[in-house]
């Protein structure tokens, strides 16, 4: 099959390869994203791949956390010039308000509450016929809690750690280290069977092609699965502030456990269009063929 720029764009930004090995390597799977990233790092040409979709968007992210109760938000804008801009963020504010009132876990809903005389959507109109530049609430998230708290970083990463027992500072740090760290799960017995499997067999594979026997390499193999789980679990982690600890131990040297958490980032999964570089990319591929 055909592969397109788009495809190799999304494979280099998730390994950091070369333009050429990511061709190949999309050639060779059938232009499988997730095959391509399995055989490249099998072939030693990406250790890691960051997740899917890429940032694109502007605006900003916001929360709110009283009363037991916790909401983030992400409202959208065009460019980082007005995601900046006083009006953007007092309106961001005001949403984040509003929905924390009504608990919101929907953006339809959002849009409906009133701001004052008008509604969410009608202020949000207002603003962009006077600013001139799009803007939308895209995501709105609420959990209820016992210890809850909300980090903000740069207006771009935003988390919420729920946790039981502990203090406020406690629940900030642990929700700070989310926005850092990006752990996928909360725990790592909440790591899915066919997640754990399929690493392992892409462990085995990379042993045995650096010449390990097939049983030497399962038995290697069987031991990293443990602290692969970990890495990608926030108990699991090391405690982004000291290192030394894992934030499970943490937890528990404070008499608390983590609920849950979660955690939104600017643009996530938003594509924007970047028409200059995919032309950039089929040109150095048609040169590259000659």
């Amino acid at each position: 099959m055909a592969i397109t720029a788009k495809q190799v764009k999304e494979l280099r930004d998730r390994t950091a390869a070369g333009m050429m090995d990511c061709k190949k390597a999309l050639t060779e799977t059938n232009g499988d994203i997730e095959a391509a990233i399995d055989l490249m790092r099998k072939n030693g040409q990406a250790k890691a791949a960051k997740k899917a979709g890429r940032i694109a968007a502007e605006g900003a992210i916001f929360t709110k956390v009283a009363d037991g109760v916790a909401t983030m938000l992400e409202f959208n804008c065009e460019t980082d010039f007005v995601g900046m801009d006083k009006s953007f963020l007092a309106l961001g504010n005001a949403i984040v308000e509003a929905a924390h009132a009504v608990k919101a876990n929907d953006v339809a809903v959002v849009n409906e509450l009133m701001l004052g005389d008008n509604t969410v959507e009608a202020t949000r109109a207002a603003l962009v016929a006077k600013i001139g530049e799009n803007m939308t609430v895209r995501r709105v998230v609420t959990i209820e809690g016992k210890n809850l708290a909300a980090y903000v970083h740069g207006g771009k990463i935003g988390a919420i750690a729920n946790l039981v027992g502990g203090d406020e500072a406690l629940a900030k740090d642990v929700a700070m280290h989310v926005a850092a760290a990006n752990p996928q799960y909360t725990k790592p017995s909440e790591v899915s069977e066919e997640v754990v499997a399929r690493e392992r067999k892409l462990q085995i594979e990379i042993a045995v092609e650096s010449g390990k026997p097939q049983e030497i390499a399962e038995k290697m193999v069987a031991g990293r699965m443990k602290k692969f789980t970990g890495e990608i679990s926030l108990t699991g982690q090391a405690f982004i502030k000291d290192p030394s600890q894992l934030v499970g131990d943490l937890l528990k040297a404070n008499s608390a456990d983590v609920v849950g958490f979660v955690r939104l980032e600017l643009g996530e999964g938003i594509e924007k269009k970047e028409e200059d570089f995919a032309a950039e990319v089929e040109a150095t591929i048609a040169a590259l063929k000659k």
